[in-house]
């Protein structure tokens, strides 16, 4: 039998006794969250509403988190590749994403290319009013003077891309006949420039994404897709769809989701911070200035039911565009 001196062993056993606890404390780090950074994916290219509200939020989320929220920016296909990225990633926490009215709109159609029961949403930060914008000195002064010109000519919207509320609403005047052209763009900043190059003749876009271009009287609003009156700003006198008996309005959304099976206590942890920074002065400063509903913040039930009948109403705009234009 191999004798092992009285010292060695000693070491060896005060050694085991300092690792036990280490060991332990590893396990304890490992099972906290967040203990590390959580990507905040953004499914549009840099300088847009998402990419802001993204950077707005992460920003107040960093010290309530203890982490860093880096904002990954993944645009194409009307936002359905940063879709894809956390959709293919794991359902660990540490990959969030805002995701926009324009890429929701793509459930709408027959077959779309990712299921709901994929996603999991933290809740509704952020609703506005969408509406048809022009260069200032456009020729078509008013809504009634557009819709004549495109019963006459064709019109290029610019538009975030296929299957989005931008293509959906453009579908529905086309099926009443009037001439306007989807043209997409996956760059915020170049579909905000494309009617001041005249690339296109016509912007969809939401209030607040496009205020330094309207309050520096380069573009002006001609019509609100929008239930009531936006007596703020420059949208006073505005018209809005609503008051002609057209309700088409699919006002625009962004909601924070992560994969479907994050932990439900991740999704609280990360709910419960969202929460805590659409009561902040900030966040509210930042709706103010978006000019967006200032109560648009809706916490996880109240988002996923506001959702469905949103989605509801995209699906009734199509099947009636479709019906117009087949009976035209």
């Amino acid at each position: 039998m191999m004798h092992v001196p009285k010292v060695r062993f000693a070491a060896w056993f005060f050694a085991g006794l300092v690792a036990l606890p280490l060991a332990q404390g590893i396990a304890i780090a490992q099972d906290k969250y967040p203990s590390r950074p959580i990507d905040f994916i953004v499914p549009w290219g840099p300088g847009g509403g998402a990419d802001l509200l993204a950077r707005t939020a992460g920003k107040l989320m960093e010290p309530m988190l203890g982490v860093s929220l880096p904002v990954v920016n993944v645009p194409g296909a009307t936002g359905q590749v940063g879709l894809t990225k956390l959709i293919s990633g794991p359902a660990d926490g540490y990959t969030m994403e805002v995701m926009t009215g324009d890429t929701y709109g793509l459930f709408s159609s027959p077959k779309p290319r990712f299921k709901l029961n994929q996603l999991t949403s933290l809740g509704i930060m952020i609703l506005q009013p969408s509406g048809f914008y022009v260069k200032q000195d456009a020729p078509w002064k008013t809504w009634d003077e557009l819709l004549a010109a495109a019963k006459t000519r064709t019109l290029r919207v610019a538009t975030t891309g296929f299957g989005s509320p931008d293509d959906i609403t453009v579908n529905y005047f086309r099926s009443l006949g009037y001439h306007f052209e989807n043209v997409p763009y996956a760059k915020p900043g170049e579909r905000y420039t494309s009617i001041l190059g005249d690339h296109a003749d016509v912007l969809y876009e939401q209030t607040g994404d496009v205020r330094s271009y309207v309050d520096s009287k380069q573009m002006r609003p001609i019509v609100l897709f929008y239930a009531k009156p936006l007596d703020v700003g420059p949208f006073k006198g505005i018209p809005v769809t609503g008051q002609s008996g057209i309700h088409i309005s699919l006002p625009q959304m962004r909601t924070v989701i992560v994969k479907a099976g994050t932990s439900p206590a991740i999704v609280k942890t990360l709910s419960d911070a969202l929460h805590k920074v659409a009561e902040t002065p900030e966040y509210k400063k930042y709706l103010d200035d978006q000019y967006a509903d200032p109560d648009s913040y809706m916490p996880a039930a109240a988002a996923n039911e506001y959702m469905a009948k949103w989605l509801d109403k995209a699906r009734k705009i199509i099947a009636e565009s479709a019906h117009k234009g087949l009976n035209k």
